[in-house]
């Protein structure tokens, strides 16, 4: 029974999941909350060590929690459940590209990747505003402290300002954009600076 929760929890957020990890973060707290694999708290945990390993957020995320939940086999079980349906759209769109390449009458195939186009263009902002909720939540969950005096965590808060700062000083001050790869590795440092016990 759990491989078939996990193979239909994390199939819903490999259908649903548009414009990449963030956006579907909002999907896969939804989905793992609904089936008590993870409480909040553990979740935030686990997308920060998911974004900081090698692999897509969500693949990570969905071989973790199957594999916590179930062993190897949830593991699998989940983490294919999320990646076929990316996968059957992809094998669907390679031939339909395909096609239209050879065919000469591709008014078909013209008219479909059109509307692509357009469903693609209304969605983008829709996108941008879960990747921003999700953000938002985030950082307003991990600033918050229910047991301080204030209600904030200013550890935290002081981390998330540095870390704001590092990210959009470097564009002013080295005219360029800092990697993700660099914020992340800035962040596990200050994070094992300011956490270390």
């Amino acid at each position: 029974m759990i491989y078939l929760e996990l193979f239909w929890g994390f199939l819903k957020v490999g259908l649903f999941s548009f414009g990449g990890a963030y956006s579907a973060i909002p999907l896969i707290r939804e989905v793992v909350q609904q089936y008590g694999w993870l409480d909040d708290e553990m979740l935030t945990y686990m997308i920060a060590v998911s974004e900081s390993t090698p692999g897509s957020l969500m693949v990570n995320l969905a071989t973790y929690v199957g594999s916590e939940r179930a062993g190897i086999l949830g593991a699998a079980a989940a983490t294919l459940a999320v990646v076929l349906p990316a996968f059957a759209v992809i094998l669907f769109f390679s031939a339909v590209i395909k096609n239209a390449q050879e065919s000469k009458k591709n008014n078909l195939y013209t008219k479909c990747g059109k509307y692509a186009k357009v469903v693609l263009s209304g969605l983008m902002p829709c996108i941008i505003g879960i990747i921003l909720a999700t953000g938002i939540h985030m950082v307003v969950q991990n600033c918050v402290k229910a047991g301080a005096a204030s209600g904030l965590d200013t550890t935290s808060l002081l981390l998330t300002v540095m870390i704001a700062a590092v990210y959009f000083g470097a564009g002013k001050v080295l005219k360029r954009r800092i990697s993700p790869i660099t914020l992340i590795g800035i962040s596990a440092v200050l994070g094992v600076v300011v956490y270390y016990e």
